[in-house]
């Protein structure tokens, strides 16, 4: 059973790892001086000489399971297995546009993704100027599988698997194929989003454990607020 911590809720936790849910708008790590973030708060919880270890991150925009270690040892393991891309991750998207697709049948989407230090947004790039070398701003693949589940008048609620895990990378390649998540200004959107920060929510992570390599699968479904915001997708809708 999942339990409140601060401003996060907890849904597992051993000696090694411990699975959250962040809100849209608290950042992962890394927030301003005085600002609270998910490692702030695990901080705080754990208490002085605690060890917190973020080895993978959500925009501050958006809402979702982290996976956080507690050991040195746990990070190392679960940062390899992201860079890797053995972890499972899914999402959920109520982006505006036609998406690119029909109902129900899953397209993937190969692009290469760039970002100049210091600027805020990411570039897409076409899949062949992907390079492993060149620096930090060199075009990086990118890779996701999506398809649109639910249509309702002017946005859709999308579905995204992503084998990969750039900067901005489901935000950009969305509003790249003309159908941008509702409220990502930064992207295109022209359409606020009345759960606070952007329509788009990590609703699935599997990993392995790093001590019992034993698969956790962590889920956190779309919440109530986001069917009061989008009654017609979640209630119906064409499914044309």
């Amino acid at each position: 059973m999942s339990t409140p911590a601060g401003d996060i809720e907890i849904l597992f936790e051993d000696d090694h790892l411990i699975a959250v849910v962040k809100p849209a708008g608290l950042p992962t790590a890394n927030a301003a001086r005085g600002q609270a973030s998910v490692f702030t708060i695990l901080q705080q919880r754990r208490g002085s000489g605690g060890f917190v270890g973020i080895v993978s991150r959500l925009d501050a925009v958006v809402s979702g399971v982290v996976v956080v270690a507690k050991t040195s040892a746990a990070a190392a393991n679960l940062a390899e297995q992201f860079r890797e891309r053995t972890v499972e991750k899914a999402y959920a998207a109520i982006v505006s546009g036609r998406f690119p697709a029909p109902l129900n049948e899953w397209v993937d989407w190969r692009d290469a993704i760039s970002r100049r230090e210091g600027a805020h947004a990411s570039v897409v790039h076409p899949a062949e100027e992907a390079r492993d070398g060149g620096g930090d701003e060199a075009p990086r693949a990118a890779h996701v599988r999506a398809r649109v589940v639910q249509r309702a008048g002017e946005v859709s609620l999308v579905e995204l698997e992503p084998s990969t895990g750039r900067r901005h990378q489901l935000r950009l390649q969305l509003a790249s194929r003309g159908c941008p998540i509702v409220g990502d200004r930064l992207y295109g959107s022209r359409q606020p989003c009345r759960t606070g920060g952007i329509a788009l929510h990590a609703t699935r992570l599997a990993v392995a454990h790093p001590v019992t390599h034993e698969q956790l699968v962590f889920s956190c479904p779309c919440g109530n607020a986001w069917r009061e915001a989008f009654p017609s997708v979640f209630r119906g809708g064409s499914r044309a």
